[in-house]
Order: structure tokens, then C-alpha cells, then sequence
């Protein structure tokens, strides 16, 4: 063997990457045009405007519809960029919250302003080394990198529990439960989300939120 062996040398790679702003106006008259052949898409969302971060589902929807019944979304990159993070005091939807969303789908998360430039290059770089590894892969998505840790049934009550109305909305009882009712339907959500079991995004303030809510409520039953 040769004592100090000649490096291997990387083969460098030449990426051509064809970017479209799908909200744009222009480009919205004709946008189902652009759906056939993407490899990545990168979803953005105002962390101030709640509404933009709703739109997420149907901007999903609609592509869903476009590549129609033959389409896979499973063998498409997809980046969810939480912008606007230098706006802080008008900020609308938490990191959990966006973070639960896109990751319990298999999506990279990050957040980003297009102001300072936070997160931007880690976004970008991440988002072509996922189209690289399509392209290798035979345009096949290889499995994410985002392990999703957490079920669907997790995911579910932890949004349930943000919307929320009150105490006995929050435990899914209805509201003159007995003590035995409500402290059945708190085992159940405590056993589902406790910090020990769940990584969900949001799990922990979840979590506090249900033993709050059994307290308040147990203190007003006899």
C-alpha cells in the first residue's frame, strides 16, 4: 500500500436550475403549464399574515389537481420558508406551528427574511443539494432527511388544541362532563403528547395547555 495515497477528487457537478414565481400575476393566468415537469418547489408564507400561511394548503391542492391522477408530489423537493422572521412583534404563526406543518409532511423547514438575509443561503443550498440527490436517485425523492417522529394522530390534537375555543372544547368533552369524563379524555391527550413521547413541534405548549384545562375544569365540578 502506498503510505500517503493521491486524494480522490469529487467529480463537480453543473446545476441548471429554472426558478418561477408562481404568484406572480403574469404567470398566474398560465401557471398549470408550469406544474408537469418541477422537481422543487418552495412554498412561502408571511410569519405576520395568517392568512398566506392557511393558502399553503391550497397551493398544494392546486398542484395536486394540475399533475392530475398520474402525478407524484412524492418525488418533488419541497421547502417551506416561514419569511418575513425580522418582523417580530407582528409575527402571527409560531415556529412550532409552522414547523408541525411542514415537517409532518416530509417538507425541510426554514426561516427565513428576505430583508436581512437570514436563512436564506442555508435554504437555497439545502433546497438544490435535495434536486441533486432527485436527479442521482433516478428522479426519485430519496427518503427525507426530515424524519417525521411523530404521528398523525399527534399532529392532529396539537392543532385541535391551538383552535381551541375553551377548556372543554380543548379536551373533547362536552361542557357538563363528568369528573370521570374529563379526566378519561386527559389521560388520553397526556399519554398522546407528553414531552417524554412526543417531538412534534408545539407538543410541550400542548401539553401544558391540556393539564391547564383539566384543572380549570375539575375546579368547577363537584
Amino acid at each position: 500500500m502506498e503510505a500517503n495515497p493521491p486524494k480522490r477528487k469529487e467529480t463537480r457537478k453543473a446545476l441548471r436550475i429554472k426558478v418561477i414565481s408562481m404568484g406572480n400575476a403574469e404567470v398566474g393566468k398560465v401557471r398549470n403549464e408550469f406544474y408537469k415537469d418541477t422537481q422543487g418547489v418552495i412554498l412561502v408564507y408571511d410569519v405576520g399574515q395568517k392568512e398566506s400561511f392557511d393558502a399553503l394548503d391550497a397551493w398544494l391542492a392546486e398542484m395536486k389537481q394540475e399533475l392530475g391522477p398520474h402525478g407524484n408530489m412524492e418525488n418533488i423537493v419541497f421547502v417551506v420558508c416561514a419569511n418575513k422572521i425580522d418582523c417580530a412583534k407582528h409575527r402571527s404563526v409560531d415556529e412550532s406551528e409552522g414547523r408541525l406543518w411542514a415537517e409532518g409532511r416530509g417538507f425541510l423547514y426554514f426561516e427565513t427574511s428576505a430583508q436581512t438575509g437570514e436563512g436564506i443561503n442555508e435554504m437555497f443550498q439545502n433546497f438544490y443539494s435535495a434536486i441533486i440527490d432527485l436527479c442521482d436517485n433516478g428522479g426519485k425523492r430519496p427518503l427525507s432527511s426530515v424524519g417525521v417522529g411523530f404521528t398523525k394522530e399527534q399532529a392532529d390534537a396539537i392543532r385541535r388544541i391551538r383552535s381551541s375555543k375553551d377548556s372543554w372544547d380543548m379536551l373533547g368533552v362536552k361542557p357538563g362532563a363528568t369528573r370521570d369524563e374529563v379526566n378519561k379524555a386527559y389521560r388520553k391527550l397526556a399519554v398522546l403528547l407528553h414531552p417524554d413521547k412526543c417531538v412534534a413541534p408545539g407538543s410541550e405548549d400542548a401539553f401544558k395547555a391540556v393539564v391547564n384545562a383539566r384543572t380549570a375544569l375539575l375546579k368547577n365540578i363537584k
